[in-house]
């Protein structure tokens, strides 16, 4: 099983939203930024280096927000879990620098709520009900 940590990035009640290239799989799907972690690394550390990389920015990541296990059937063979992925999602509330696409298609920033008409990487799709159901909570 892989592990992802990915960052919640926030600015005036606003979140990072990304968008994948058209020439990786899930194409043009739009996801939460960050990626993969190395042999050893927390999830933080994983999480900060990738929004170094992708988006130029030193962040100072918040509260692990959400954490969920996914499959995509279509990445997976049953022995080897290739599709099989455990991503860590982090707030982010504090960076340094102006977001720079150095990664996507493009990147906007939209509300939380927004988010659930865009056409997301479904896999993030929880987490995001999750954001918009605690966002609506913390406004009442």
């Amino acid at each position: 099983m892989k592990e992802v940590a990915v960052g919640i990035i926030f600015r005036n009640g606003h979140v990072l939203a990304c968008q994948r290239k058209r020439t990786v799989r899930y194409p043009l799907k739009w996801e939460f930024p960050g990626g993969k972690l190395e042999p050893g690394e927390s999830p933080e550390r994983a999480l900060m280096r990738e929004l170094r990389e992708e988006l130029g920015i030193d962040v100072s990541v918040d509260s692990e927000f959400f954490r969920q296990e996914w499959v995509y059937p279509d990445g997976s063979d049953d022995r080897k879990r290739v599709g099989a992925f455990r991503v860590f999602y982090f707030i982010v509330s504090r960076f340094a620098g102006e977001p720079v696409n150095h990664t996507f298609e493009q990147i906007r920033w939209t509300t939380p709520a927004e988010l659930l008409t865009m056409d997301i990487l479904e896999g993030n799709r929880p987490a995001i009900e999750a954001l918009v159901t605690h966002v609506q909570q913390q406004e009442a």
